[in-house]
């Protein structure tokens, strides 16, 4: 497990460098993203994943690699939305912002690292494109949830949703890369 949380820091590193980034050039303007547009712009991406996992052919020039991290960072983001609510304009600094990047990074890998004693890692086993499939069965969870108005009667709410997406995505990114060190 000590390999898998060396590898978590080394694909969570390159999405904090690009999330970082966007902060330089847009600063938070998602901050005005309700939850609903967050959650479509999860399903856009992790939709084009399953898309080119099927059909083998991108006819734009970003590799999945770019929509796993994608989905990393929108899923942060979606968890700030849910902890602090949407706003009607841009009202957080990038440094709060990337603080808040940090902290609820931290806590989906402290999650991660207690799922997978339990499940004995598992994922390891696992294919990509069934990583894709169950973060789209999470996406579709957190737009059944949002129907219902963020409430359930037994399940999970969309924050651990987003949560499990987030390490879903590093666990796919962590494969990819193995698989093109293989190559």
């Amino acid at each position: 497990m000590e390999k898998t949380a060396t590898q978590y820091d080394q694909i969570i590193s390159k999405c904090r460098e690009i999330f970082k980034n966007k902060l330089k050039d847009y600063g938070p303007a998602w901050r005005i993203l309700r939850p609903s547009s967050i959650t479509d712009q999860l399903y856009i991406k992790a939709n084009r994943i399953r898309t080119l996992e099927i059909t083998g052919e991108a006819k734009v020039n970003e590799n999945i690699e770019n929509e796993f991290i994608g989905l990393i960072n929108y899923s942060v983001i979606g968890i700030i939305q849910l902890r602090h609510g949407f706003a009607e304009e841009v009202d957080m600094s990038s440094d709060k912002a990337l603080e808040l990047y940090d902290k609820y990074i931290a806590e989906a890998k402290d999650l991660m690292m207690k799922k997978n004693h339990d499940y004995g890692e598992a994922w390891r086993q696992m294919r990509i494109s069934s990583l894709t499939d169950l973060i789209l069965m999470k996406i579709f969870r957190i737009k059944q949830i949002e129907d219902n108005q963020g409430k359930t009667i037994i399940s999970e709410g969309a924050e651990n949703n987003y949560f499990d997406i987030i390490n879903y995505s590093v666990f796919a990114l962590i494969k990819l890369q193995e698989s093109n060190e293989r190559q």
